[in-house]
């Protein structure tokens, strides 16, 4: 398995910027997110604080984000990341469908916007998940609800549906939703997942549903979930000037670090999170030659 020097997760302006220096710095990277880049960055009508360029549409900005990483010849992992564990030397990064490796990461995953379901986080690992593709097997001949915020979660709802005995599918988008018969499709707003030591139930606002499992399919995941023992506040990632987290080798940068929600800043930070990356990979390689 391939071990990057340094894994940057997000593709807004923060990631990109961190990984545009990463690969000046003739580092070796991974960049994980969307091939289309930011979505709030493609939505904003009109721009006028990012330097260089007086007006600029949200649309026109990421194209020339594209362009310059085309540029630097740097390629876009799509693949969504549910957690990443610090193993000591290095950094395990969990994808829905594969496991990478790197000396340091770079979190650039933007604000997770809403609070955690009650029950959400204390059965976390007790019922609750956040990767059907992963835990599926877990509830083989069992009954699951999966909650989805976009439209391309319904493929994990597919997946899930051929393994357990009954998925209701909750979603949490205004689309259509377009899955088999297999599939019960709730169209009720989420209040509380409740147990003991288990999942037992999904509370709605309407009614009580009996299930082993609750699979919570957001765009992102809450920090303090995607890296666990990572130090958060208020739903953000504490850093320092140098854009360094409680744990060393892990970096933050953006909106996940907390306002304004400016991109120009998350620009300014990717920058210096990579740069502090490099140097805390200078000074390991360095460690390791003095040993």
């Amino acid at each position: 398995m391939q071990r990057y020097d340094i894994a940057i997760i997000g593709t807004g302006p923060a990631g990109l910027s961190a990984a545009i220096t990463a690969k000046i710095r003739n580092k070796s990277i991974l960049l994980i997110g969307n091939k289309d880049l930011s979505t709030k960055v493609q939505k904003a009508h009109t721009i006028q604080n990012y330097l260089g360029l007086s007006v600029v549409g949200g649309e026109d900005l990421g194209k020339a984000f594209q362009e310059h990483l085309d540029k630097m010849e740097i390629e876009i992992t799509e693949e969504k990341v549910n957690a990443i564990y610090n193993m000591g030397d290095y950094f395990g990064i969990q994808g829905a469908d594969e496991i990478y490796e790197a000396d340091s990461v770079v979190l650039a995953t933007g604000v997770v916007l809403g609070k955690p379901y009650p029950g959400e986080i204390e059965l976390l690992g007790k019922g609750v998940s956040y990767c059907a593709t992963c835990d599926a097997p877990l509830y083989r001949n069992k009954t699951v609800a999966i909650i989805g915020f976009s439209p391309k979660e319904e493929a994990e709802a597919e997946f899930m549906a051929e393994i357990a005995k009954k998925v209701y599918y909750v979603p949490r988008y205004k689309e259509e939703v377009s899955l088999s018969e297999a599939i019960e499709v709730v169209r009720e707003v989420p209040k509380a997942i409740c147990g003991t030591q288990q999942v037992e139930m999904l509370q709605t606002r309407e009614n009580n549903y009996v299930v082993d499992g609750v699979f919570i399919l957001r765009e992102s995941v809450a920090p303090s979930q995607l890296v666990p023992g990572l130090e958060t506040e208020d739903n953000h990632v504490v850093v320092n000037r140098q854009m360094e987290t409680s744990m060393e080798g892990c970096f933050a940068c953006g909106d996940i670090v907390g306002k304004p929600y400016q991109y120009i800043k998350s620009a300014g930070e990717g920058n210096i999170a990579a740069l502090s990356a490099v140097s805390y990979l200078d000074k390991k390689k360095r460690e390791r030659k003095s040993a």
